[in-house]
């Protein structure tokens, strides 16, 4: 019975939610808005045990898991909260100092280890009899992208023509991406078309 419930539940939201494919509805607030609470509530609550209970609570109670300096750490995340008061609002400052310099410093060398160095590799790759048709196209690309963002020179005659074939790859790059957006967003629509259909409905699949 419960089960039954919450099946008809979730379809309800969903056919508010896609209320709004009509127009911008009083149904289709309620549901947002539910949305959001629900997911604020159960992202909160979600962060307290798995984060600041094991990280800063357990630490901080007396017994043999006692580490006084989780307070340095605590201390720096109060002072972001800081920043709406403005007489103490220069703490904050610190804070996130010391967040985006700890962050840079550690995902630098992940983007150079796990972007940088494996395109550099794959563009530097050898000619075989698999790749002899697609290694020129990938020079070209890098070749014509790299001219188009070296502002040194004007992009004017021969230069402005590679420029402009740079710009080319660039669009193409952002139109996959966007693709492949889309085509995530499209499969979330199907999903929740089959659960009406088949769990909801219970049409035969």
């Amino acid at each position: 019975m419960g089960e039954v419930i919450g099946v008809w539940i979730a379809a309800g939201l969903t056919l508010l939610i896609f209320s709004f494919i009509y127009k911008d509805n009083p149904a289709f607030k309620v549901a947002e808005a539910l949305f959001l609470g629900v997911s604020l509530g159960y992202t909160t609550g979600n962060t307290y045990w798995n984060s600041v209970a094991p990280q800063v609570v357990r630490p901080l109670t007396p017994g043999p898991n006692f580490d006084p300096w989780v307070i340095l750490p605590l201390f720096f995340g109060l002072c972001i909260l800081l920043r709406v008061v403005p007489s103490l609002s220069w703490l904050s400052r610190l804070a996130f100092a010391i967040l985006i310099a700890g962050y840079a410093g550690m995902e630098i060398p992940n983007r150079i280890s796990g972007t940088l160095l494996p395109q550099v590799s794959d563009t530097m790759s050898p000619f075989t009899a698999a790749t002899w048709y697609i290694t020129p196209v990938i020079l070209l690309g890098v070749f014509c992208t790299m001219m188009y963002f070296f502002f040194s020179l004007e992009h004017k005659g021969a230069v402005g023509r590679i420029s402009r074939i740079g710009v080319l790859f660039v669009m193409v790059s952002f139109g996959a991406s966007f693709g492949y957006t889309v085509m995530a967003r499209v499969s979330l629509l199907i999903g929740r078309i089959q659960f009406l259909f088949f769990e909801w409905l219970n049409l035969p699949n």
